[in-house]
């Protein structure tokens, strides 16, 4: 009986967002299978497609005459049926393609090319760097352990006193004796030693330097909360149906070592874990804390890797050497036999937030596994995201139980540092002018003088933020982006942040010609030089400053070596950028800055108030985790601010008091559904006609709906305020409206959380015609409104 195979072509022309019925020729019938790569004819040309599924009759109305075979098998399976229902999840949910959604699944390095060999005829995939690579290892023979070399052959006593306590790599053999090669084939032809070919998991290296460097810690006496944590994700481990529990601790609260207890009872059960963390600098702590504790079993995967390195760590994964993976957003698509438990640290980041299609987040999609697999999801802050606050006010969310559990102390009883609030307007206005307030001065002279260790945050890299003529105002721009330009003193020169242009700074004003053009607003580099030029006078032998941004950790290794140096120095200071807020441990830091509390506050989107609150939350709390105890310092132009003043209080309820009911009236997440649709092009009319059609599709849908009698339903807000489930709003020019040479406007849903968005965006856009050069990006729940 002829069997069929559903595909999902990687077409590069078009999107063909459906699958297509393929015969599977007979001699190809046991190595066809859901998840492997094939090549077909699409449109009399040779094309790849991925088989989400196997049935053994077509539909009514297919032809089986005119049905394609598969012509050859290109890949092993990549994915299971289990992944081939996350992808359609995913995809449904986010309105995006379906190939898109395939690509989160397939091993790094992996390409849909495929390029035939004009020899034999025969198709092959075009991977990058995947191949494995081997590694020479020499052992003992039996023989060899009674060896007794000849008095004089001293080389061949030192080899085989090397090899006595096990096999060694060669490689290393040569860096601790010369000639080693000539040595090992001397006594490899005497049957003395064995040379034994093994493959060599790059990114394994990475993995054990991280290890040796993180802090060996004696798991203490667990703090009531950390008790109470454990068992609540105990509880939901042993239910299996994807509970979710949000760890709601404090700052130095000792999350991790929940994460670390509970992975332990997991993999005691026969199941593995897939720990997430936001930020890469974030990984060689995390990492180094898992490893010391379950060794080789942990594969890490995030993307400062190579192609290779993660290619290795990736099918480690899959052969089930490595049951414990660690890494950043990509990870939840490590294929993990087992999975029993998924672990997202800093639940609250946007960096969990994927930018291009497909647009997902990070906390659904793992609550999908969790839910799939009978896992349980942990979401551990201490400052959970107002969507995961909600859901645990409601008790249940999608058929999952969701459960927050308090842990409210340090251990030891460390209490948070106290945080003092600087009002930068009051310092100008009694003639400070300096950059670092009269208090945040003192205490850095305090901090230095004693010999410890300062972090300072400015959350905008870059010498300063923009040049001004004094004379006519004009601040130099972007030729290909409507945004301005920041000044870079390393290498003198303007560099655009949003799309990467680099210009020359001009000598005098491209507009008036005066000479006089002004730095405006500061950056990490001007910070740096500023506050070396301070310490300098308080300690003339120097301070390590150390700054990490993303300028200075853009090559591989970067955020390593920032990390390793502030934690050799006896005494430092680290600056840097929002990486530096979350999830560092360093006991020994006793004073936490904030340079310019204000830089996320100002922008337009409307999570702004809560970004501020979390950043200042969090690396508040990286002061006081030792015995020394700690302070912090904000400097800020709204003092009065109440994300600016729940954080100086250690406080949320003074935010969210706030904050809630403006989202409420409003109508924005956590009460409502969200949608953004971005259309852009090189031509504004053919933008602007796009976008209006798609708003005018949008509109006639939402006109069909109405909400449940009653008012909301399953999940809906009863303060929807009636009528159409459904607003847009739009179409408007995007906040940056010029990106990269294309002019960009978008349209704004809200809805019901009764409505399906990713469905009902997709059968709006249906109907539109999209012309070609224009392109349209749908983003539910978007992270991003620029």
């Amino acid at each position: 009986m002829t069997r069929y195979a559903s595909l999902i072509l990687d077409v590069r022309t078009r999107v063909l967002d459906r699958t297509f019925d393929y015969a599977v020729p007979d001699e190809l019938a046991g190595s066809v299978d859901v998840g492997c790569c094939v090549l077909v004819t699409f449109a009399h040309r040779p094309a790849v497609g991925y088989v989400l599924g196997l049935r053994d009759r077509l539909d009514p109305e297919v032809d089986p005459g005119k049905v394609r075979p598969v012509e050859q098998v290109l890949s092993d399976p990549m994915f299971d049926a289990d992944a081939v229902e996350t992808i359609r999840w995913i995809a449904r949910e986010y309105a995006a393609p379906v190939v898109d959604v395939v690509r989160l699944f397939c091993p790094p390095g992996f390409s849909a090319r495929a390029v035939r060999d004009p020899r034999s005829g025969v198709w092959t995939l075009r991977t990058a760097q995947t191949a494995q690579v081997e590694e020479r290892w020499v052992s003992l023979t039996e023989q060899g352990r009674s060896f007794v070399p000849a008095p004089n052959a001293a080389r061949q006593r030192a080899l085989i006193g090397a090899l006595s306590e096990g096999p060694v790599l060669q490689a290393e053999l040569a860096l601790s004796m010369s000639s080693a090669s000539s040595v090992v084939k001397a006594l490899e032809r005497r049957g003395v030693v064995s040379v034994e070919l093994r493959r060599r998991v790059r990114g394994r290296r990475q993995v054990r330097l991280a290890s040796a460097q993180a802090p060996r810690r004696a798991p203490g006496e667990l703090t009531q909360g950390q008790r109470s944590a454990l068992e609540a994700i105990g509880r939901a481990c042993d239910a299996r149906r994807g509970d979710v529990v949000v760890l709601d601790g404090v700052t130095g609260s000792g999350k991790t070592e929940v994460y670390l207890e509970a992975i332990e009872r997991v993999l005691s059960q026969g199941r593995d874990a897939v720990v997430l963390v936001p930020e890469i600098s974030l990984t060689p702590q995390t990492v180094g804390r898992f490893r010391s504790r379950f060794g080789d079993q942990v594969a890490v995967l995030h993307s400062r890797l190579s192609t290779g390195e993660r290619y290795d760590q990736w099918d480690l994964v899959r052969q089930g050497g490595a049951r414990v993976v660690v890494g950043a957003r990509s990870a939840l698509f490590a294929p993990v036999a087992n999975p029993g438990i998924y672990v997202i640290d800093e639940e609250h980041e946007s960096s969990y937030k994927q930018g291009s299609s497909p647009r997902y987040h990070a906390r659904e999609v793992a609550a999908h596994l969790a839910r799939q697999h009978g896992a349980a999801l942990v979401l551990g802050s201490a400052t959970p995201s107002l969507e995961a606050l909600e859901r645990c006010s409601q008790g249940r969310f999608a058929g999952a139980s969701w459960t927050r559990v308090e842990m409210p102390q340090r251990p030891g009883g460390r209490p948070l540092p106290p945080v003092e609030v600087v009002d930068m307007a009051a310092e100008f206005a009694s003639g400070w002018r300096s950059m670092f307030s009269r208090a945040l001065t003192q205490a850095l002279a305090e901090t230095v003088q004693r010999g410890e260790k300062a972090v300072l945050m400015l959350n905008q890299r870059g010498f300063a933020r923009w040049l001004l003529c004094r004379d006519c105002g004009y601040v130099p721009r972007c030729e290909h982006c409507s945004t301005s330009l920041t000044y870079h003193e390393r290498g003198h020169m303007l560099v655009c942040h949003t799309c990467g242009s680099q210009y020359p700074v001009p000598a005098t004003c491209p507009q008036c010609g005066s000479h006089y053009l002004r730095m405006s607003g500061m950056g990490t580099q001007q910070v740096e030089d500023r506050l070396r030029e301070q310490l300098a006078q308080i300690v003339p032998s120097g301070v390590p400053v150390i700054r990490m941004d993303a300028d200075s950790t853009r090559e591989k290794g970067g955020h390593e070596r920032c990390l390793e140096e502030f934690d050799a120095a006896p005494c430092a200071v680290l600056l840097g950028t929002q990486m530096i807020a979350k999830g560092l441990d360093f006991p020994e830091v006793t004073l936490v800055g904030v340079i310019n509390a204000d830089t996320v506050l100002k922008v337009c989107d409307f999570r702004a108030a809560e970004r501020t609150y979390d950043l200042l939350e969090q690396v508040a709390g990286r002061a006081g985790r030792g015995p020394k105890g700690g302070r912090v310092v904000i400097q800020t132009y709204q003092p009065r601010h109440p994300a600016v003043q729940a954080a100086a209080r250690h406080d949320r309820s003074v935010f969210l008091d706030a904050e809630l009911p403006l989202r409420r009236e409003a109508l924005y997440p956590p009460f409502v559904g969200l949608a953004n649709l971005v259309v852009w092009g090189p031509q504004l009319e053919a933008v602007t006609s796009t976008c209006r059609q798609i708003a005018s599709a949008l509109l006639d849908r939402a006109e069909g709906l109405s909400l449940p009698a009653g008012g909301a339903a399953g999940d809906g807000d009863p303060s929807w305020p009636g009528g159409s489930p459904v607003r847009v709003l739009g179409p408007v020019e995007c906040a940056i409206s010029r990106l990269q040479d294309r002019y960009r406007w978008h349209v704004l849903v809200k809805a019901d959380r009764s409505v399906e968005l990713g469905p009902f965006v997709s059968e709006a856009l249906g109907a539109v015609k999209v012309p070609h050069g224009v392109s349209v990006a749908v983003d539910v729940d978007p992270h991003d409104m620029m």
